[in-house]
């Protein structure tokens, strides 16, 4: 009897689930709290609680993960230098100062159109090395010709060890703009995916769980885990893809909504007939849109840990995750007894890091540059959580919020504080922690609204239904105002939305949302089985997908019957006649497919290749396609049935 094992990390909890190849069925399922800053703890943790007679015969373990997503939502992730090489317009706001631009690129073709300045990239490298993580690289026209790009990213690699990313690696479309910021996030990405990826390696290797490893995509298909190593910015929305995918297979629906309630953020997404709805823009996270081929999706930065605070009676929810109170006060010891004696702030001192409930811990994260002012709030903040009052006494001066602010964009503080989770504690609808935690500190706070606790943590509650369902209607409604769909959510007119999808509810106490959500919407609502562990199951269940783009042209339109151009990923290639460079075409996109799917573990009968050809020629066009654009398709299923 054969076993796949499916493994997904967010940003609270790593989850766990073992399916039966032979008919689909799931035979255990496991949650563990996702550790910080090495991974490998609560992803042994999550292992070693499933049945050891099944990890014995485990010939898959696929992976998804939120880590990305979060990093790049709550602001946190790692320096990056970025390197444009050509005419980039700057009209666009970039996501990073450490920035240059240096002369090179090529044009439409492919043509070098001036050298490439490499001893301006060299003094850059040295002189910012100390102060990024990595680099990102993003060259005019590099679809065409990547030269110049790869020129640059070997120069890097050679002065710093430091990785480097290329645009044209992760994109063939056009869009200099969209293509830098892509090559900017995935190599922001790099060293937390990196972390988990090798962790999720280390820990099967040591087991000797001789599988298949994968990884989900943020299309809901599959990829080789080495692969996403290079590339995880397409891993960025593994999560979100991994709930879809995995509602879709726990209710048994082929078209539904999904509603996705991770400790960070909600995701919202759908599926009809069996296949994902995509974007057609490509991913936009945090603000930046992306040249990344993924679900079409809501996101908001409301999960089950996100911050509740309050200032002048006014209540707010996160955008940041912090760990609960009642999660803080199982994993440190004394933590209960700080939060009883902790003095409650003068309210003209209230802001998102001065709140009653709110503390701060290391999180283990290596520190690089810091002020003067950091470096003393860092060397007050232990390794047990500590209040603003007390840091203050430490340090013995006042204390910036900006400054807190700017050790937890660093990721070398986590803060600690009241979330919706500790509001369902409160009203006794989810116990999995220290409950006179969370009741204590919605005390704190319902005197700051002037509530009772329990009408405080029901206003939570609410807010985040509430939430959830603008999300979801938004996603729907594509087009419609904000503003109109929150006034009839507010009840400002004598109207209910009514949706003939139906909606499936994924995460941990999911079920405690129900009934609010009915109460916002008329539609069939489920939460099926293993709810809990949705994102887990979906990261086996995804397809392998591989779409190869590749363009012909005549290297010149004055004489167009000879001399063409084939742009493939990576390369530029040049053959004599049409037809030569239309079948080399189409060998090497089958190639790449092929490849791709081995590196899945799929092959032969398992895997369907596809071309679609499309041709452009103005009238009267007597000559080969001005342009041929090919797309070389392949799907890839591994069987498994529910």
């Amino acid at each position: 009897m054969q076993y796949s094992l499916g493994i997904d990390a967010g940003g609270t909890y790593t989850d766990s689930v073992l399916i039966r190849d032979t008919d689909g069925v799931i035979v255990d399922s496991n949650k563990a709290l996702t550790t910080y800053p090495d991974l490998l703890p609560g992803i042994k943790k999550v292992i070693d609680s499933l049945n050891p007679e099944y990890l014995k015969n485990i010939k898959l373990v696929s992976v998804s993960t939120t880590l990305s997503t979060n990093t790049i939502l709550e602001g946190t992730g790692f320096p990056v230098a970025l390197i444009l090489i050509g005419d980039h317009p700057l009209e666009k706001e970039l996501p990073t100062s450490h920035m240059i631009i240096v002369r090179g690129g090529h044009d439409h073709n492919g043509e070098e159109v001036s050298p490439l300045d490499l001893e301006v990239v060299e003094n850059f490298a040295l002189r910012i090395k100390d102060k990024v993580s990595a680099f990102a690289i993003s060259s005019y026209f590099s679809t065409r010709n990547p030269e110049h790009e790869l020129k640059v990213k070997d120069r890097i690699l050679e002065l710093t060890g430091l990785p480097a990313v290329c645009g044209h690696e992760l994109s063939q479309e056009l869009g200099a703009y969209e293509r830098a910021v892509t090559a900017f996030l995935n190599a922001q990405l790099i060293p937390i995916t990196g972390q988990f990826i090798q962790a999720i390696i280390k820990e099967i290797k040591e087991r000797g769980i001789n599988s298949q490893l994968l990884m989900l995509k943020c299309d809901g298909s599959v990829v080789g885990i080495r692969d996403a190593l290079k590339k995880p910015i397409e891993t960025i929305f593994s999560g979100p893809a991994a709930s879809l995918v995995g509602a879709s297979y726990l209710s048994g629906l082929e078209t539904c909504a999904v509603i996705d309630v991770g400790g960070t953020s909600t995701d919202i997404s759908s599926i009809c007939k069996g296949v994902p709805d995509l974007s057609n823009e490509g991913a936009v996270v945090g603000g930046w849109q992306t040249r990344v081929r993924a679900i079409r999706m809501e996101t908001t930065a409301t999960g089950g840990d996100s911050h509740i605070w309050s200032v002048g009676r006014e209540l707010f929810l996160g955008p940041r995750r912090v760990i609960p109170l009642s999660v803080a006060a199982v994993k440190y010891p004394d933590f209960l007894n700080n939060l009883k004696r902790t003095p409650m702030p003068a309210r003209e001192d209230l802001g998102e890091n001065i709140q009653p409930t709110k503390f701060f811990v290391r999180s283990g994260y290596t520190a690089g540059e810091l002020s003067k002012a950091e470096s003393e709030v860092l060397d007050a903040i232990g390794e047990e959580p500590v209040s603003v009052y007390e840091i203050k006494a430490l340090i013995r001066k006042d204390l910036h919020p900006q400054t807190l602010d700017s050790l937890i964009k660093k990721r070398l503080v986590q803060a600690i504080g009241f979330t919706p989770t500790d509001a369902l504690h409160v009203l006794g609808e989810y116990t999995a922690w220290n409950e006179e935690a969370s009741r204590i500190g919605a005390e704190r706070l319902a005197r700051l609204m002037r509530m009772t606790s329990h009408e405080f943590c029901t206003a939570v509650k609410r807010r985040v239904a509430r939430n959830m369902t603008l999300h979801l209607l938004s996603y729907i409604l594509q087009g419609v105002p904000y503003t109109a769909v929150e006034k009839i959510l507010d009840g400002n007119y004598p109207a209910k939305f009514k949706l003939e999808v139906p909606v499936v509810l994924l995460g941990g106490p999911v079920r405690a949302h129900r009934k609010e959500l009915e109460e916002f919407i008329d539609a069939d609502i489920i939460v099926p089985e293993h709810a809990e562990v949705g994102n887990a199951v979906g990261a086996l269940v995804g397809k392998g997908i591989k779409r190869v783009e590749i363009l012909i042209r005549p290297a010149s339109l004055i004489s167009p019957d000879k001399d063409f151009l084939v742009f493939v990923p990576g390369s530029r290639l040049r053959f004599d006649a049409y037809a030569e460079a239309l079948n080399a075409a189409i060998e090497l996109g089958k190639e790449l497919v092929t490849d791709y799917m081995r590196d899945c573990g799929l092959s032969g009968k398992q895997v369907e290749i596809s071309i679609e050809k499309k041709t452009i020629s103005p009238d009267g066009w007597n000559h080969p396609p001005m342009e041929t654009n090919l797309l070389v398709m392949g799907v890839g299923m591994r069987e498994l049935h529910a």
